[in-house]
């Protein structure tokens, strides 16, 4: 299979690296509008076509798949002409700029029988794997609350918020692990920097069952944090990223509720147990994301970060920002 690679900007170095690493994979041909990039590239790729030229690409019929790593507003153009030239496409994440554009893309890769993927790398992780096993077999019991922060100082983004920058790893992760469609967002924001783009923001996503998430981001931390923690009503999931080894805890506490109607009080018994310190899968998750689109194109599997994971990401990004626009007013979906 040959794959072009499109952006050589934070991450696509990161997936150049990855599809070449690919057995069963040639990376043919890497785009960039910046030739000056190509020379440090050139040195370790050099069985490898740089262009600044995306026509080149799409021009190709040798090209089988196409992976972009550009800014947001570029995901629709980019990757609707990849489709429509027959092309396999995976794209980062965000997956567009409205839920109307991947509604379009998924469209045509629908059409024309392609493979359309995002890259939500932290669904590949060890970590987010043992979560979802832990969620399905019912460990954790009924899901109530999914609580997760996600600071650093930077990178300011200068086309989009710290909501679609920052939240797409987590909500993609709730997505992931529970399978409820929600019914509403609501989301307060700032920003300090004059261009009307929030720098930190405040996210809750409402579910009809009563489970309620939380997103926390921000670039403005004066330390990176990025945490996550996950309570159902038999056991309770701290996921903790910036831990080198430890990165989840599994703890056996609880608590009951009763009412007592004479007195018209609740009363709460707290149950306290073990703490489980699970052994994970220590692969490289961006190795994982490559070959899943891989297989999904050579096997027609359902990828495990699938277009239509990648539309709901984005409509709850969407309603968020009507949600910021209306000072925290409760958007339906």
């Amino acid at each position: 299979m040959k794959v072009a690679i499109v952006g050589l900007g934070y991450w696509g170095p990161n997936l150049l690296r990855n599809f070449n690493a690919l057995s069963n994979c040639n990376v043919q041909t890497v785009v960039d509008k910046r030739e000056g990039l190509f020379g440090k590239f050139q040195a370790l790729y050099n069985h490898i076509t740089f262009t600044p030229n995306f026509d080149d690409v799409i021009n190709d019929d040798e090209i089988d798949a196409v992976v972009i790593a550009t800014p947001v507003y570029s995901h629709h153009p980019l990757a609707k002409a990849a489709l429509q030239a027959g092309k396999h496409v995976l794209v980062e994440k965000p997956m567009t700029s409205t839920s109307k554009e991947a509604d379009e893309l998924i469209s045509i890769a629908e059409e024309k029988g392609l493979v359309l993927m995002v890259d939500h790398t932290f669904l590949y992780t060890g970590a987010v794997m043992k979560i979802k096993e832990l969620v399905g077999s019912g460990e954790l019991g009924k899901l109530r609350y999914f609580d997760s922060t996600r600071i650093n100082l930077g990178l300011f983004q200068a086309d989009i918020n710290v909501l679609w920058d920052l939240a797409p790893h987590d909500i993609s992760i709730l997505k992931f692990i529970f399978n409820e469609k929600p019914v509403s967002v609501q989301a307060v924001g700032a920003s300090h920097t004059n261009n009307g783009l929030e720098n930190m923001a405040y996210l809750t996503v409402n579910f009809e069952s009563g489970m309620i998430a939380h997103f926390n981001c921000s670039w403005t931390s004066p330390v990176k944090v990025r945490q996550t923690l996950i309570g159902g009503d038999k056991k309770m999931v701290l996921y903790n990223d910036m831990e080198p080894s430890e990165k989840i805890k599994l703890y056996d506490f609880g608590y009951d509720v009763k009412t007592n109607e004479e007195k018209n009080k609740i009363i709460a018994d707290y149950r306290t147990g073990d703490i489980l310190v699970p052994k994970l899968n220590s692969t490289e998750a961006l190795l994982g994301v490559a070959k899943d689109f891989v297989n999904a194109i050579n096997t027609g599997d359902k990828p495990k970060s699938d277009s239509e994971l990648g539309r709901e990401v984005v409509r709850i990004l969407e309603a968020s920002q009507e949600s910021l626009k209306q000072n925290g007013a409760e958007i339906k979906l």
